[in-house]
C-alpha cells in the first residue's frame, strides 16, 4: 500500500465480502483486522478479495490460534512420516490444529494451554514412530513476523534504488553534466543517423529498463488502482514518468528520420524520477520501522531460557533443567535466579525477593515478593531466589497481553485521520487536472508569444518547457505523506504510553484525551491508597461488641468491597485477640445494594452494613447521636459504617483510607492544565485534598448520570476508577482510565489503564495525548505544505521573475522528501517525557 487511497480501497474490498462485519486497514503497518462471520465465508475468501483489489497478503492470525508452537523434525524420510506424525498430534487432547511442511519438514500446532503444551507435543512426536525416538522433535522460532517483512521491503527497496542508480547516473551524467565538459562530451554529439546523437541513443537504451523493468511497480499499481476507479501516488508517478519517457522517444523517432530537427529529450527526468522515488521509499520504510522500537523493546523482555524445576512429593527440588522460554507449561515450577528475568506469569511458591517491574509497569521502586504474590512475566528478580508456579503463558501472560493490545491500538484509526481521507478522494485527480492545466497555460502562452522566447532553457522549445512544468506539478504532489501523517505519530504515542505505564487502547481515546476538561475520580483505591483500615468501633445499642463484631462480620464476609473486607479484618481481629468463641454464622439472604451497603439475615436478626443511604431506604432511624458521630469523623475524612441489626442502629465503624502521597499534586497540576476536578463517590465527601467539587453517597449508576450531566454541558470528561461500580460510569466517560490494580472489569470498560496505579499517570495520558495531537497537525503541515508551496514552484510561478523552476527530477526529490520528513516528525515522539515537575518529584 503507498497511500491513504489504497487502504481505503482495500476496507471497501474486504467490506463487500459476504460474511464480513467490519475491517480496519492500517496504513503504517500494512495491516488489516477483519471480524467477520465464518459460517459464511473463510480467510481464503479474504485473502482473495484483498489480492483482487492488486494487493498481495499474508494470514497473521486466525484469530483462534492463541498458544502455537513452532517445531523442526528429524528422521522424517517420507510424507507417510509426516502423516503419521500429524495424525499423532491431532490424536492429542487439547490439540485444536496442525498444519505440516513437508519440504521444510516443520510442523505448527495450536493447543490449548489448560490440556497440553509443547513438551508433552514433542514427546508425543518422539513416540509416534515404530521405534522409540526414530521422530525427534525440537523448538522453531521463525523470525518475527514484522522485523522479517521489514527486512524484506527495505532490502527490496534498497536493491530497486542501487539497480535503478546503474541505469540513471550514466543517464543524468550523459544528459546534464558531460555536455557541459567540452572536449570530454563531444563525443556525445556524434550523429549516428541525420539528428540522432550517440547520446540521445545511449540515453533511450539506458532508461528504457529503469521504466519498464524497474519501473514495473508502478504500472502494475496503477491498472489496479484505476480498475478500482481510484487512483492513487502509483498513477501520478506512472503518467508523469510515460509521459517524459513517451515524448522522449517521439523526439529521438523524429531525430532519427529528420535531418533539420532540433528536440529536447527527457530520458533523465524519467529515470531520475523513479531513482528518487525508490530513495524515498527506501527511507521512509527506514524510518517507519523506528516507529514500533518501543513495541520491539517490550517483546525482547522475555528471557530466551528458563529452569525448570522437577519436585518431589514432599515439594523439594530433585532435578534442574534449562529449557526454551517457549517449552514451558502451564503449573510447571520455574526457579528464578538473582538477576534473571521472570520468563512467564505466576505466583512464587517458594522463596522471597525483591522485582523490578518497571520494564512493564514503569514503577521504578522494586516490588517485594514472597510466597503467594503473583510475578509477570518480563520482570527483573533483584536479589533473592524464588520458585515460581507458571499460571499464565504464551499468549495468555500480561506482556504478551500488553503488546496485543498495543498492536490493536496502533492499528485503529484516530478521527482526525478523516481529514487525509477526505482530501485523498480528490487529491490525485485535482493533481492531474492541475498538471494538465499548467501544460495547457504555458503551452498557450508561448503559442501567442506572451512570453520572450528568451525565457526557453537552451536548447528546448516553448512546448517543451511547458510539458516540463506540467510533468513537475504531477510529481510533486505526494498523497503518502498525508497518509501517513496520523498513523505513525499514533503507533510511536501508543507505543511510547506503553512503556510508561500508560496503555493506550486506540487513537480515538489519544485524540479524545487532549480535549479533555474534566476530570472524575472515584474515591476507595483511586484517590485513596485503597486499603482502608478501622479505626474505631462505637456501639449505639445494649449488644456487646463481641455480639456486635461477629453479626457485623458474618453480614460482610461474602462483600468484595475494600471496606467490607476491611471490616471483616478488624471485627476478627477483636474476637480472636479476647479470645471469643462465638461462632460465626454464615448470612442468609445476603444481597448487595451498589453504592450504599449489604443486607442480610443473620440468625434470626435482618442486618444492614452500610452508608445512611442504606438506612433510609429501609426506613431505619439515624438518632442524634449517630449523626454526630458520622459528622465528626466526616471532619476528620473517615467514612462511617453503620451497622443496622433488626430496624436500629446498633453501632458503627470508623474507617479510614489514606490519600495517596501524589494525589494533592496531581490535582493542583491538572488546574494548571486548565482541567477541572470532581471527586464522585459512593462515600462521604471527605477527601482530605482540595478538589473542585464533589458527589457524596453516588451509586454506580448515578457516576454515571454524573458524567453525562457534564457532558451535556459540553465538556469532555474523563473518569478515573478502579472497581466494578466505576465500570458504568468508566464506560459513559468521553475517555475512561482505569487503575491498573482495579478490577478486570473496570480495565476492560476503560479507554486508557494506567498500569502503575499512579495517579500522576492521568497527567501523563493527558499530556502525551495532547503532545501527540500537536505532532499530527505538524504532520499536516509537513505533507500539505509540501504539496502547497511545491506545487505552484512546480508550476512555474516563480520562473517569470526569478528564472527559477523546478526541474520534474528535483520535484520527484521533493515529493519524496515529504513521506520521509512525516514519519521522521513522529520519531520525535520517542523523546517524550512526563511533565518537569513530576520529574522533579521524583528526583527529589
Amino acid at each position: 500500500m503507498m497511500c491513504t487511497s489504497c487502504s481505503e480501497s482495500v476496507e471497501s474490498a474486504l467490506r463487500m465480502v459476504d460474511g464480513v462485519k467490519n475491517a480496519v486497514v492500517g496504513l503504517a503497518l500494512e495491516e488489516a483486522k477483519v471480524h467477520f462471520d465464518p459460517n459464511i465465508t473463510d480467510t481464503c475468501s479474504i485473502m482473495k478479495a484483498i489480492e483482487d483489489a492488486g494487493f498481495g497478503s499474508e494470514l497473521i492470525s486466525s484469530g483462534n490460534d492463541v498458544n502455537k508452537v513452532h517445531l523442526k523434525l528429524e528422521g522424517v524420510n517420507s510424507p507417510e512420516d509426516m502423516t503419521i506424525i500429524q495424525s499423532s498430534l491431532e490424536s492429542v487432547e487439547g490439540v485444536n490444529n496442525v498444519e505440516v511442511d513437508v519440504l521444510e519438514k516443520k510442523v505448527t500446532i495450536t493447543y490449548d494451554a489448560d490440556l497440553t503444551g509443547p513438551r508433552s507435543l514433542i514427546h508425543c512426536i518422539e513416540e509416534a514412530g515404530s521405534n522409540p525416538k526414530s521422530y525427534q522433535a525440537s523448538l522453531h522460532v521463525p523470525p518475527r513476523r514484522r522485523e522479517a517483512e521489514q527486512q524484506l521491503e527495505t532490502q527490496m527497496y534498497r536493491n530497486q534504488f542501487f539497480l535503478s542508480c546503474l541505469f540513471s547516473v550514466p543517464v543524468f551524467l550523459f544528459s546534464m553534466v558531460l555536455p557541459m565538459l567540452s572536449p570530454y562530451g563531444d563525443w556525445l554529439m556524434y550523429k549516428i543517423h541525420n539528428m540522432l546523437t550517440v547520446g540521445m541513443l545511449l540515453r533511450w537504451i539506458l532508461c528504457t529498463p529503469v521504466q519498464f523493468i524497474i519501473g514495473r511497480r508502478f504500472y502494475v499499481g496503477s491498472y489496479h488502482a484505476l480498475r478500482r476507479r481510484s487512483a492513487n501516488m502509483d498513477v501520478l508517478v506512472a503518467l508523469g514518468t510515460n509521459v517524459a519517457y513517451f515524448y522522449s522517444v517521439y523526439i529521438a523517432m523524429k531525430a532519427l528520420a529528420l535531418d533539420n530537427f532540433e528536440g529536447e529529450d527527457f530520458f533523465e527526468t524519467s529515470s531520475m524520477m523513479i531513482s528518487f522515488i525508490l530513495l524515498g521509499k527506501y527511507l521512509e520504510v527506514l524510518a517507519r520501522g523506528k516507529t514500533s522500537d518501543a513495541l520491539a523493546k517490550l517483546t525482547d523482555l522475555t528471557p530466551e531460557t528458563a529452569y525448570l524445576l522437577s519436585l518431589d512429593a514432599d515439594g523439594n527440588a530433585i532435578s534442574e533443567m534449562e529449557i526454551s522460554t517457549q517449552l514451558i507449561q502451564r503449573n510447571d515450577i520455574l526457579k528464578i535466579v538473582p538477576g534473571a528475568k521472570v520468563p512467564v506469569d505466576g505466583i512464587v511458591i517458594s522463596g522471597q525477593s525483591h522485582v523490578n517491574e518497571s520494564m512493564i509497569t514503569g514503577e521504578a521502586r522494586p516490588i517485594s515478593k514472597r510466597l503467594g504474590d503473583k510475578v509477570i512475566g518480563g520482570t527483573m528478580n533483584e536479589n533473592g531466589c524464588l520458585q515460581v508456579k507458571a499460571t499464565h503463558v504464551g499468549s495468555e501472560t500480561a506482556l504478551s497481553q500488553i503488546v496485543q493490545l498495543v498492536e490493536a491500538a496502533q492499528l485503529s484509526r484516530a478521527p482526525v485521520q478523516k481529514l487525509a481521507d477526505q482530501i485523498s478522494k480528490f487529491f490525485v485527480p485535482a493533481v492531474v487536472i492541475a498538471a494538465f492545466l499548467t501544460w495547457l497555460g504555458w503551452f498557450i502562452l508561448g503559442e501567442f508569444g506572451l512570453y520572450p522566447i528568451s525565457w526557453t532553457p537552451k536548447g528546448m522549445d516553448r512546448f517543451e518547457l511547458a510539458l516540463q512544468f506540467g510533468i513537475s506539478v504531477l510529481v510533486v504532489a505526494c498523497p503518502c505523506a498525508l497518509g501517513l501523517a496520523t498513523p505513525t505519530a499514533v503507533m510511536v504515542a501508543t507505543g511510547k504510553g506503553a512503556t510508561q505505564g500508560v496503555l493506550i487502547k486506540g487513537g480515538n481515546a489519544l485524540e479524545k484525551a487532549h480535549k479533555v476538561k474534566t476530570v472524575v475520580f472515584d474515591k476507595t483505591g483511586t484517590l485513596t491508597v485503597g486499603k482502608p483500615t478501622v479505626v474505631s468501633a462505637v456501639l449505639f445499642s445494649n449488644y456487646s461488641m463481641e455480639e456486635f463484631c461477629t453479626v457485623a462480620t458474618a453480614a460482610e464476609a461474602n462483600s468484595e468491597h475494600p471496606i467490607a473486607k476491611s471490616i471483616v479484618e478488624h471485627a476478627k481481629g477483636f474476637l480472636n485477640k479476647f479470645g471469643s468463641t462465638e461462632h460465626v454464622v454464615e448470612a442468609k439472604d445476603f444481597e448487595v445494594h451498589t453504592g450504599a451497603g449489604v443486607s442480610g439475615r443473620v440468625g434470626d436478626k435482618m442486618v444492614l452494613v452500610g452508608n445512611k443511604r442504606l438506612m433510609r431506604e429501609y426506613n431505619v432511624q439515624v438518632g442524634p447521636e449517630v449523626e454526630k458521630f458520622v459528622s465528626e469523623n466526616e471532619k476528620l475524612a473517615r467514612t462511617c459504617v453503620l451497622v443496622s441489626i433488626d430496624g436500629k442502629v446498633a453501632g458503627s465503624f470508623a474507617v479510614t483510607d489514606p490519600v495517596k502521597p501524589e494525589a494533592a499534586c496531581v490535582i493542583s497540576y491538572l488546574h494548571s492544565m486548565g482541567i477541572s476536578s470532581i471527586m464522585v463517590t459512593g462515600d462521604n465527601q471527605k477527601v482530605g485534598i482540595d478538589i473542585d467539587k464533589v458527589f457524596a453517597e453516588t451509586d454506580p449508576m448515578g457516576k454515571a448520570d454524573r458524567i453525562k450531566k457534564l457532558q451535556m454541558k459540553g465538556l469532555t470528561v474523563t473518569m478515573v476508577g478502579d472497581g466494578i461500580n466505576d465500570s458504568p460510569a468508566l464506560a459513559a466517560a468521553d475517555v475512561g482510565m482505569a487503575i491498573g490494580a482495579g478490577t478486570n472489569v473496570a480495565i476492560e470498560a476503560a479507554d486508557i489503564v494506567l498500569m502503575k496505579s499512579n495517579l500522576e499517570d492521568v497527567v501523563t495520558a493527558i499530556d502525551l495525548s495532547r503532545k501527540t495531537m500537536s505532532r499530527i497537525w505538524l504532520n499536516y503541515v509537513w505533507a500539505l505544505g509540501y504539496n502547497i508551496l511545491g506545487m505552484p514552484v512546480a508550476a512555474g510561478i516563480l520562473f517569470p521573475f526569478t528564472g527559477i523552476r523546478l526541474p520534474p527530477w528535483l520535484a520527484c526529490a521533493c515529493m519524496a522528501a515529504s513521506s520521509v520528513s512525516v514519519v521522521c516528525s513522529s520519531l520525535l515522539l520517542q523523546s517524550y517525557k512526563k511533565p518537569l515537575h513530576f520529574q522533579n518529584i521524583k528526583s527529589a
